[in-house]
């Protein structure tokens, strides 16, 4: 078991200890759907919303969580989180969320991406669920990520 980093020699959960390791800059993207029916995408479209600014609130929603990883994950790391833009856009068939963020520490942030586009995306969930019930997210991904020992990653194109 020893292949896998965050399994000590009996097989129990750890967290890894990068306290040897150098700080390099880091960054990780994410992405995150939230399929909308046609009269939701109008409502987003025109501001008629009864919560209010979806998109700002998802934004902010998703910067918050980057920092809070490590409250809602046991094994991630608290790092520096240096930056985080959460980018909401209202797509045909519903609300792209694309966050990326950065750091200089230890370990890298995929998992504070993932994060940010998944809270940003129940977000939007909650503020138009009064609207349509069937609001979907349908996939968070990472697409890419930088630095670190193992480089650059991204996701190949479909």
């Amino acid at each position: 078991m020893s292949e896998f980093t965050h399994l000590n020699e009996a097989g129990h959960a750890r967290m890894v200890d990068v306290t040897r390791k150098e700080p390099t800059v880091r960054a990780a993207a994410a992405e995150a759907l939230v399929a909308c029916a046609p009269p939701v995408v109008a409502a987003l479209r025109d501001g008629s919303v009864p919560k209010g600014d979806v998109l700002a609130v998802a934004r902010v929603a998703g910067i918050a969580a980057a920092k809070r990883t490590p409250d809602l994950l046991p094994l991630a790391h608290v790092i520096g989180v240096h930056g985080v833009a959460v980018d909401a856009v209202v797509e045909d068939d519903g609300v792209r969320i694309t966050v990326r963020v950065s750091t200089a520490d230890r370990t890298g942030v995929e998992m504070e991406a993932l994060t940010a586009a998944s809270i940003a995306a129940l977000n939007v969930v909650d503020m138009v669920k009064g609207l349509d019930k069937s609001t979907e997210i349908r996939h968070v991904r990472l697409l890419s990520k930088e630095g670190g020992k193992s480089g650059t990653w991204t996701r190949p194109a479909p």
